[in-house]
């Protein structure tokens, strides 16, 4: 990890935005849990999800944007790529919720984590970006731990690792599509494309999945947080990384599995066995290990010149 962390207050306080915005977010997945497990189609929860989100943004984003640039929100270089972006992230949402609804809080989140090994395994074709032996011996580690997480008498069914493997490649498909869409526009622009053709797609799709169970009032405010944790949470990581790069950041994302395994032990009395947190272990590891190689790849340490007296 970064010896010089200390040394700025700011990437303090980045941390501090990434790992409140990293449990705002778990909060998000524990609601579509336990929307979930009350029988909600993952559609229904989506929508509510984008819904929210997107009126949020129209009322703060849009008119920020319009007074920073001087133009529409909406205004994009590239239109299509922002559409395939969000119809990938609307996927990667349905995927991860379906994910939960059969899935351990922890063990779901952990296998979400492959993500970025995915991303890092492809990236040479798909980004143009060089290669290096130590990229693929972080993708060999993680996918070593995920295949302890998901082993065979494990607590995971067979159907939620297939839906949890289709959930880490369609969330490395996002990540792939987040670094293209944000060097062809703001990323305020593509934050809010995801939120609005989210919301158009899902409002289409929820008549066919609609509840025929009313909600109580308690669940209308569980449907009604799953807007506002998304909000919050992805303002939070916004922030973080305006304060700090991120392959400082990189490594503290990990720490999301703590928040994800407290919420699930104290919401659902799910609690990993030992050989599964060895598996998220080792998948952590991989990645924190690899976050703090690219660092010092792209931060080379400069020896200090002493003059002599």
């Amino acid at each position: 990890m970064p010896a010089n962390i200390a040394t700025h207050p700011q990437l303090w306080l980045g941390i501090f935005f990434l790992i409140s915005g990293l449990w705002t977010l778990s909060l998000l997945d524990t609601a579509g849990k336990l929307l979930g497990m009350a029988g909600y189609h993952v559609v229904m929860i989506a929508w509510m999800r984008y819904t929210i989100n997107t009126i949020f943004m129209a009322a703060t984003l849009m008119p920020l944007y319009k007074r920073r640039h001087g133009r529409s929100i909406l205004h994009s270089n590239n239109p299509r790529l922002q559409f395939i972006r969000a119809v990938a992230l609307l996927l990667s949402t349905l995927m991860f919720f379906s994910v939960l609804k059969i899935v351990p809080l922890a063990e779901g989140t952990a296998m979400n984590f492959c993500a970025p090994l995915i991303v890092l395994a492809v990236s040479p074709w798909l980004l143009g970006e060089a290669t290096y032996i130590s990229r693929w011996i972080a993708v060999g580690v993680g996918f070593t731990g995920m295949l302890i997480v998901i082993r065979p008498g494990g607590d995971i069914p067979a159907h939620g690792v297939v839906l949890g493997l289709l959930s880490a490649a369609t969330y490395a498909a996002v990540s792939i599509l987040n670094r293209k869409a944000n060097r062809a526009d703001d990323p305020m622009v593509t934050l809010f494309y995801g939120g609005l053709i989210g919301m158009v797609l899902s409002t289409l799709m929820v008549p066919f999945f609609w509840s025929p169970h009313t909600p109580d009032t308690t669940e209308w405010l569980i449907l009604a947080s799953t807007g506002i944790t998304s909000t919050i949470g992805h303002l939070f990581m916004n922030t973080a990384y305006k304060h700090a790069e991120a392959s400082v950041l990189t490594p503290f994302a990990y720490t999301q599995i703590i928040s994800a395994t407290t919420m699930g032990w104290l919401v659902f009395g799910q609690f990993p066995d030992a050989v599964t947190i060895l598996g998220v272990a080792i998948i952590c590891a991989s990645g924190m290990g690899i976050a703090w190689v690219e660092h010092r790849r792209t931060h080379p340490l400069r020896k200090a010149i002493q003059k002599p007296a």
